[in-house]
C-alpha cells in the first residue's frame, strides 16, 4: 500500500491501516525509514488535537489494569483511544516480555480502541525509540486520546513525561512505607498520582496513602507553574473512581490549554524529539560500515585498559565527521 493509500486509510478509521502504519515506523530498514517519514510528514499537519497521556508505575501496581478500566470509560463517552504499552525487552533475545494486548483483550475488541504493545529494545528509558512517531500515527487514524504505558523502570518516567500531556504515576496503597520508596524527582514530574487497589482490605491504607501523597505533593514545584497535581485513588476491580481520574485529566488538560503551558511543553517535546534524533542517528552510523570496524577495535582497546574511552569516543566521533 501506497503512503498516499495508507495515509487516507488511517483518516478513514481503519485499524487494520493503523497496525501497519505503525509496524512501518518501527521498522529500521532504510527504504521503510524513508516511507514512514513521508507518512508522518503526511499525517502531521492534521494531528495535535488528542489528549496525550503517560502512565507509569511500578510493576505489580496495576497498571493494565487501571487502563483497561479507563479505556472502557473513554470509549463508553465515544471517545476514540489508542493505546501504546511499551513493554520491556530480554537483553538477550531482544524479545518482548510482557503482553498488555492480552491481558486488555474486553477492551482491544472495542472498535473505537487500538491497543498496541511494542518491545522497547535497547531504548534508554523503557520507551521505544519510534513511540512518537507511532503516536502521531495514532492520531491520524483520529485518536481522541493516547495512552502511553511504560514499563514502569529506570529512566522510563522521565522519558514518557517528555512526549506526553500529562503524566499519570500509580503507586500502591502502602501509606508512609510506600511513599519512601518513590523518587522525588518523579513525583515532581507527575501532574496526577494514582492510588490503586482501593478496594477490600487495603481501601483503609488507600486513603490514608491519598492523604500522605497529597500532602508530599504540597511541598513540592509543581511540572507546570500554577497548576498544582493532584491524588485520589482508585478501585479499577470495582470501578471506582475511574470517572473521577477521567475529570482531573480533561480538567487539567483544559487548564493546560487555556495558559499556554501545552503549546510551550509540545514544542520543548518536539526539540527533543530532534535531538533524539540526532543522538540515534550517530549511533546507528557508528554501527556501520568501516565506522562499525572502527567502533569494534576501539570497543576492546577500552575493554583491555589500553584505552581511556572518552579518548575512543573522540575518536568515533572524529570518524563520523570524515565519513569513515
Amino acid at each position: 500500500m501506497s503512503v498516499a493509500a495508507t495515509a487516507n486509510a488511517l483518516r478513514a478509521g481503519d485499524r487494520v491501516a493503523l497496525a501497519r502504519a505503525i509496524t512501518l515506523v518501527e521498522s529500521t530498514r532504510p527504504d521503510h525509514r524513508v516511507e514512514a517519514e513521508s507518512l508522518i510528514a503526511d499525517l502531521l499537519p492534521h494531528t495535535g488535537g488528542a489528549i496525550r497521556i503517560g502512565i507509569s508505575g511500578a510493576p505489580g501496581v496495576g497498571k493494565s489494569t487501571l487502563i483497561e478500566a479507563l479505556g472502557h470509560h473513554i470509549a463508553g463517552l465515544g471517545l476514540r483511544l489508542a493505546v501504546l504499552a511499551v513493554d520491556p525487552s530480554s537483553s538477550h533475545s531482544g524479545g518482548s516480555i510482557l503482553g498488555d494486548k492480552t491481558r486488555m483483550g474486553a477492551l482491544a475488541r472495542d472498535e473505537r480502541v487500538f491497543i498496541r504493545p511494542s518491545p522497547a529494545g535497547r531504548t534508554l528509558g523503557g520507551v521505544a525509540r519510534r513511540t512518537r512517531e507511532a503516536m502521531v500515527v495514532c492520531e491520524g487514524w483520529g485518536a481522541d486520546v493516547v495512552i502511553i504505558e511504560t514499563v514502569g523502570v529506570g529512566q522510563s518516567e522521565t522519558a514518557v513525561a517528555g512526549m506526553v500531556d500529562l503524566f499519570v504515576l500509580l503507586v500502591s496503597p502502602g501509606g508512609g512505607d510506600e511513599l519512601q520508596g518513590v523518587k522525588r524527582g518523579i513525583m515532581e514530574m507527575a501532574d496526577v498520582v494514582v492510588v490503586t487497589k482501593a478496594d477490600g482490605d487495603l481501601a483503609a491504607a488507600a486513603g490514608r496513602a491519598v492523604s500522605e501523597y497529597a500532602s508530599a505533593l504540597g511541598l513540592m514545584h509543581p511540572p507546570v507553574d500554577g497548576v498544582a497535581a493532584v491524588t485520589l485513588s482508585v478501585s479499577a476491580r470495582e470501578g471506582r473512581g475511574i470517572g473521577a481520574l477521567w475529570t482531573q485529566i480533561e480538567d487539567r488538560h483544559a487548564q493546560l490549554v487555556s495558559s499556554g503551558a501545552l503549546a510551550r511543553r509540545r514544542g520543548q517535546q518536539a526539540r527533543d524529539w530532534m535531538w533524539s534524533e540526532v543522538r540515534e542517528g550517530l549511533l546507528s552510523r557508528a554501527e556501520e560500515g568501516e565506522a562499525a570496524e572502527t567502533a569494534r577495535r576501539l570497543d576492546a582497546a577500552v575493554a583491555s585498559g589500553a584505552l581511556l574511552p572518552a579518548a575512543a569516543a573522540r575518536e568515533i566521533l572524529a570518524g563520523l565527521r570524515s565519513g569513515a
